[in-house]
C-alpha cells in the first residue's frame, strides 16, 4: 500500500459490506472475513458437489457433464451469498474485485482463454451489467489470459433457473446459447458467480466443446450445495 493509500485509508475509512463496522481500505472486517464459508477440500473435482475423499462423484460417473472441472471457492450460504447478491443486482462492483482474489488464492493453473457465461440481451438490459463479466476481468488480468467477450452469446431468454425445480433446469436451457469462435485445441475458463445444478454450465460446456473446446473449467465464486 503507498503512502497516500494509507493516509486515504485513515482520512476516509470504509464499512464493511456486510456488517458495517469500519473495515480500513478492505470490503469486509476481518470478522466478517473468517465467517466466509469456504468450500471444504471433500469436493468432488468434476461438479464441485460434497464427495468423500474429494473422488469424483457418483453422479458425474454415472452420467458425466460437457464441462471437464469445477472450481468453486465459497459454500453459497451466508454471508457469502450477501456478497454475491451485493454485486448482481446492487452494483456494488468493487464486490467483483473482492470475488476475483478470493479466487486466484488458490485457483488451478492452465487455461487458454477466459470465458464468462453469457445473459440473455433482456436480462444484460436490464441489470446493466453482467456479474460474470465484472469478476472476469481482474482475473484475466491477473492471470494473463485473453477475456473472451464477443464470441459466445445467450440466445434464448430462458426462464429463472431458480423458479425451476432442479430436475427442469437442464431442459429448460437447452440450445440456450450460441458460439461464433473457433476454439479448437483450446482449454477454457468459464466464469459465473454461483453454480447450483450445473445445468446452465454443462450447457455452456456442450456449446464450447461443439466449436472445438478441448477442456472447459467451471471458476465460480460459490457453489449451492444439495447437502
Amino acid at each position: 500500500m503507498s503512502i497516500w493509500q494509507k493516509v486515504l485509508t485513515v482520512l476516509l475509512p470504509q464499512d464493511c459490506l456486510l456488517c458495517g463496522t469500519t473495515s480500513g481500505d478492505a470490503l469486509l472486517c476481518p470478522a466478517c472475513h473468517r465467517e466466509l464459508p469456504r468450500l471444504a477440500v471433500d469436493a468432488c473435482p468434476v461438479c464441485a458437489e460434497m464427495s468423500p475423499g474429494g473422488m469424483t462423484c457418483g453422479a458425474c460417473l454415472k452420467s458425466p457433464p460437457h464441462f471437464d472441472a469445477t472450481f468453486a471457492v465459497f459454500r453459497y450460504s451466508f454471508p457469502a451469498d450477501k456478497l454475491i447478491q451485493a454485486l448482481k443486482y446492487h452494483r456494488r462492483t468493487a464486490t467483483a474485485d473482492f470475488l476475483a482474489t478470493a479466487m486466484l488464492a488458490c485457483a488451478p493453473p492452465g487455461a487458454d482463454v477466459i470465458v464468462p457465461l453469457p445473459l440473455a440481451l433482456p436480462r444484460l438490459r436490464e441489470r446493466g451489467f453482467n456479474q460474470a463479466v465484472e469478476i472476469a476481468r481482474p482475473l484475466a488480468r491477473a492471470l494473463k489470459l485473453p477475456l473472451e467477450l464477443d464470441g459466445c452469446i445467450r440466445s434464448r431468454d430462458t426462464a429463472p433457473q431458480a423458479t425451476l425445480p432442479w430436475k427442469e433446469r437442464q431442459k429448460n436451457v437447452r440450445h440456450a446459447f450460441e458460439c461464433n469462435i473457433d476454439l479448437s485445441g483450446k482449454s477454457v475458463i468459464v466464469i459465473d458467480d454461483v453454480m447450483t445444478t450445473g445445468a446452465t454450465l454443462d450447457e455452456f460446456a456442450r456449446t464450447l466443446k461443439a466449436h472445438g473446446a478441448v477442456r472447459v473449467t467451471n471458476w465460480v465464486t460459490a457453489r449451492a450445495l444439495r447437502s
